[in-house]
């Protein structure tokens, strides 16, 4: 009985004493280094408000488009008449989507009445331009203060925030003759930074080449390439270095120069020689003046067919301020051949 009761004993203390050792070799080992979780990539600005746009609007609105190796989104409606007029291809600004409430959306669902299709098109951001930025989770509230707590009023107005795909509501978009991506641009994340140079102007060339192949297969008769903001100096430039042959009307909302592109407007735009309506808002000096140098410029080498539309300053009535702009623009399409 004594001898199995000092078998147990002895049993016992080698099973500690392995325990210990197994645990002190596990301590010695040598750590493997931690691995950081790779960080998914961002969508980009351009990215998240056409994926915004396609939950939104009719499937039957939605295209998908390829120029090169990249798919993008577009936006088509046609012509609510029986023979249509022709086609008006629609370049938003930087920041704005392709359905932007403020020009480039109301003249893409409003041509259609006046016998034109329409076909916008999403552009890949501008250099400098983030992302939406990600919500923060909520936090526990804190279980006493010694006073009430102070909240900007931005922060209780509901309108004043964007929505999930980056952009402020119609109620607060920003004016075409603002700069739309001022409120959105800082130091860039390099992990989010999008293509610049050569490379952003080699993808919304391929983009507009994209646009003008799904409409030439439609054979609409007359296309017309308009663009808004930064979007109108993208137009010009791709006809002036490409030069389409059935490309002969080019429509131009607040045109702006992007950053980084060193041809000025008033010699980009004269020189094309094409039938253009350069459509202004006469509520800023400096709008005006690059305006007045545009006309200028045509003046001085006589271009056949240059018309300038200056609008009325911007109002706090947007709905009647936008059906303005659809009834210049739709005056400028209608109007005779020169």
């Amino acid at each position: 009985m004594f001898r199995h009761h000092r078998l147990r004993i002895c049993l016992c203390v080698l099973a500690i004493a392995s325990t210990d050792l197994g645990a002190s070799e596990a301590e010695s080992a040598p750590k493997a280094p931690a691995v950081p979780a790779e960080r998914p990539a961002l969508p980009s600005r351009s990215e998240s408000m056409a994926a915004e746009l396609a939950r939104q609007l009719p499937s039957t609105e939605v295209l998908r488009l390829q120029a090169s190796d990249e798919a993008f989104m577009a936006l088509w409606r046609p012509a609510n008449v029986a023979e249509p007029k022709g086609l008006v291809i629609l370049l938003p600004g930087a920041g704005e989507s392709a359905d932007w409430p403020r020009g480039i959306g109301p003249l893409r669902r409003g041509l259609p009445d006046y016998g034109w299709h329409t076909l916008s098109v999403s552009l890949p951001d501008s250099p400098g331009l983030l992302p939406p930025a990600t919500p923060e989770p909520e936090r526990e509230p804190p279980a006493e203060e010694d006073g009430p707590s102070e909240t900007p009023a931005a922060d209780s107005d509901p309108q004043a925030t964007p929505n999930e795909a980056g952009y402020l509501p119609e109620a607060t978009a920003t004016a075409p003759d603002e700069s739309t991506s001022e409120a959105v641009q800082a130091e860039p994340d390099p992990s989010t930074e999008p293509d610049e140079g050569p490379q952003l102007v080699e993808r919304i060339d391929g983009r507009i080449d994209a646009a003008l192949a799904h409409a030439r297969t439609l054979q609409p008769g007359l296309i017309v390439l308009l663009g808004q903001g930064t979007g109108g100096y993208w137009a010009a430039r791709y006809l002036q270095q490409l030069t389409p042959e059935d490309i002969r009307h080019l429509l131009l909302i607040q045109p702006q120069q992007p950053e980084g592109q060193e041809e000025p407007l008033a010699q980009l735009v004269p020189a094309l020689k094409l039938a253009t309506g350069d459509f202004f808002y006469q509520n800023g000096t400096a709008a005006s003046a690059e305006a007045r140098a545009r006309l200028n410029a045509s003046r001085r080498i006589q271009h056949p067919a240059y018309h300038q539309v200056g609008l009325p300053a911007l109002i706090d009535d947007r709905e009647n301020e936008q059906q303005q702009l659809l009834r210049r623009v739709r005056g400028w399409l209608d109007r005779p051949a020169d």
